[in-house]
């Protein structure tokens, strides 16, 4: 569609992995659709793969290191450790860029008719507030509520959910514990909105990241219902879908070796890390094949990268790997799916309306587990856990007892309905026209 003159400038400022990626890319596009003219400001190493979409690009700092190398491999590994990855990614990764990361998406925004946040980019509602740009916020999944009528499963001691869910005064305890943790994380961003000649605007990992104007939740109702303590203007809008690595490469769909295994037999279990934790897989992949062996069954291993593929022996027959696939074209045709619980990667598998045994490693992960578990239509068994007789005896149950497929499949159909990206775009044009 022709861009129209009338069309509104929107930036959308994000940060991290593809599921953080991701989501903003069919809603820029349909966006874009619709006569307007998105920017998505993020990190530098996303550049080609927008800009091919057609979509603008601006970038914000930090540079991170790529995921292969050495410097890369230390981040993430330290990023989803399960203790202190949230705090390293925050302290560590965030803060000493603050100043960098508000010069850059200030540029970006600089004319813009709107800008949408991730929750994560802790500077872009003091630039919203001090440039006087239209502000709208979004979360990609339940937990960045903190809700506690619908509290969290937390990466440490996940086990406590059964007690939190006892009552919301122990759940609204425990928020304000994490609230008083780590308020110092974000004392810099605090520091930088006094010197902006901005007001204190609550803590920016809770309230603080939450636009007055319109809140997006880009997920499922299945996954979340709104709570009385969600902010008020929230629209949960479903998933916006995505799942394309690279558009010159996976521009074809399933490579033809993929197409021709899947087709040469019954549907395979599919093991993946999604697109961060598999960068710290550690004996993951050789667990999965032992118990893929174990089971006689068919399994597709998503490795990441062939540095990930288990040593000193080949696969046995019937185990296939690759670094990518799109989500949206294989895992409709698996017949299980193992994966970390991350927020893209979760939202696929429930659209693919599969099964699932979620592997968590940390973040939203757990929480993610916690409520696809609790729709009947998964089993959770925490990294620290997970061997191949432990995997094993959980997909038997998860092939073997028909009402997880059952129940996977009718969750599948309600996300199928939805149209997260059409959704979302609504609610942003609605916002507009609301406020003139």
């Amino acid at each position: 569609m022709t861009q129209s003159s009338s069309g509104k400038r929107i930036v959308i400022a994000t940060f991290g992995s593809f599921g953080d990626t991701h989501p903003y890319i069919p809603i820029a596009q349909e966006l874009k659709a619709r006569g307007h003219h998105p920017v998505i400001a993020t990190l530098e190493g996303y550049r080609e793969k927008i800009e091919s979409l057609g979509v603008a690009f601006h970038p914000v700092r930090p540079d991170l290191p790529r995921p292969e190398s050495p410097e890369g491999a230390e981040m993430l590994e330290r990023g989803m450790d399960a203790k202190t990855g949230s705090e390293y990614i925050i302290k560590e990764l965030i803060m000493p860029y603050l100043r960098e990361s508000f010069e850059d998406i200030a540029t970006a925004a600089r004319g813009a008719d709107v800008l949408i946040t991730h929750p994560i980019t802790l500077t872009a509602p003091l630039v919203a507030q001090k440039m006087r740009v239209r502000w709208m916020s979004s979360v990609l999944a339940p937990l960045s509520f903190f809700s506690a009528y619908d509290p969290v499963a937390p990466p440490v001691a996940s086990g406590i959910v059964k007690l939190l869910r006892l009552s919301p005064v122990i759940a609204r305890l425990f928020v304000n514990v994490v609230r008083h943790t780590t308020r110092r994380w974000v004392e810099p961003v605090q520091e930088l909105r006094a010197e902006l000649g901005l007001s204190p605007d609550g803590h920016p990992i809770f309230e603080g990241q939450h636009s007055p104007t319109l809140v997006l939740a880009l997920f499922s109702k299945i996954l979340g219902e709104p709570q009385r303590d969600w902010p008020p203007n929230t629209v949960v809008t479903g998933f916006p879908f995505y799942d394309r690595r690279d558009e010159r490469q996976d521009g074809a769909g399933l490579a033809p070796e993929l197409e021709r295994f899947l087709d040469a037999g019954p549907p395979p279990v599919v093991f993946t890390l999604g697109s961060s934790a598999v960068w710290t897989a550690g004996d993951f992949y050789r667990e999965s094949v032992a118990a893929a062996k174990a089971l006689n069954c068919r399994a597709v291993l998503l490795t990441g990268d062939a540095r990930n593929l288990p040593a000193g022996e080949p696969l046995p027959e019937g185990v296939v790997a690759f670094d990518y696939a799109p989500f949206g074209e294989l895992l409709p045709r698996a017949a299980v799916v193992v994966h970390q619980g991350g927020i893209g990667t979760t939202a696929q598998a429930l659209r693919a309306g599969k099964p699932m045994l979620v592997v968590p490693f940390s973040h939203d992960q757990p929480d993610n587990a916690a409520r696809v578990t609790r729709l009947g239509i998964a089993r959770t068994l925490p990294r620290q856990r997970y061997n191949a007789r432990r995997a094993a005896a959980e997909l038997k149950e998860l092939m073997g007892n028909p009402k997880h497929a059952r129940g996977a499949a009718e969750v599948g159909r309600i996300v199928r309905r939805e149209d997260g990206a059409g959704a979302a775009c609504d609610a942003i044009e609605k916002g507009m026209r609301a406020e003139g």
